[in-house]
């Protein structure tokens, strides 16, 4: 395995991080400084063994309007049904609550980072955000091809839209975001992180480093659609084989 503190020259970066459609962005932090979805307010922490890899659950204090759709449980639940090939290095999962101005301007239902710090340790992480179940969630109504289909998507996890002039409209409810969340975005993110060892890993042993840094900046520079076409792959093949084996949906598990 090549090792993730190295790839700890990504903080602060593009490189970082994969958030599923992004409309803008919080400003990085410096080089070397945490990344503000590094910076988390009380959390416990969980340590979780499945098919011999350990995981730690990072869970984040929520607001009350915001609780965490799915549970360690429920994560835990769906990374059994995966190859254990496909964990890599993964350790980290984060149930993090966004601070009230990255719900505004950077909302996402999950990310991949490729080199996570937590507690003085970099691996990789997937991050799954809280959702505010108070205010609209709104988009547009001039959508390209690919938006249409995000939208398709949400409207099949259960979200109801209502359509006028200007957007598409929903109050957000927590089974609609779970349904999102534990079937599809976790699914997606894994797939970004299976595309990255797919095109780095097995070469993860040669001894020059140079070599290995210029093959994961090549993963780097893929374009985003060919990235993002990866990841939707292989969560909907592993959502299709998974409903059709009857493994999900299942109720929450606490």
């Amino acid at each position: 395995m090549r090792n993730p503190t190295r790839r700890n020259r990504n903080i602060g970066t593009a490189k970082q991080g994969a958030g599923q459609h992004n409309r803008l962005t919080i400003p990085s932090a410096g080089t070397g400084s945490k990344h503000f979805y590094e910076r988390l307010e009380p959390y416990e922490k969980t340590e979780k063994i499945i098919h011999g890899h350990t995981f730690i659950f990072i869970t984040e204090k929520h607001h009350p309007s915001s609780p965490h759709a799915c549970t360690v449980n429920d994560i835990a639940r769906i990374l059994s049904y995966l190859p254990p090939a496909d964990y890599g290095d993964l350790k980290f999962i984060v149930l993090r609550q966004p601070k009230r101005k990255e719900e505004i301007i950077s909302h996402v239902w999950g990310r991949l980072i490729y080199s996570y710090e937590f507690e003085n340790e970099y691996y990789p992480a997937v991050i799954l955000e809280t959702a505010n179940y108070r205010k609209p969630f709104k988009w547009k109504r001039n959508l390209d091809p690919d938006d249409q289909q995000e939208l398709a998507r949400l409207r099949e996890d259960g979200h109801v839209f209502v359509e006028d002039k200007r957007s598409f409209t929903t109050m957000l409810e927590s089974a609609a975001v779970r349904n999102t969340q534990l079937y599809r975005t976790l699914l997606h993110e894994l797939g970004h992180y299976v595309h990255y060892l797919t095109l780095v890993q097995p070469f993860a042993e040669d001894a020059h480093e140079e070599a290995g840094d210029k093959r994961e900046d090549n993963y780097f520079r893929l374009p985003k659609d060919t990235k993002e076409k990866f990841a939707h792959q292989y969560a909907d093949q592993w959502r299709a084989k998974l409903l059709l084996a009857q493994l999900i949906p299942f109720e929450r598990m606490e």
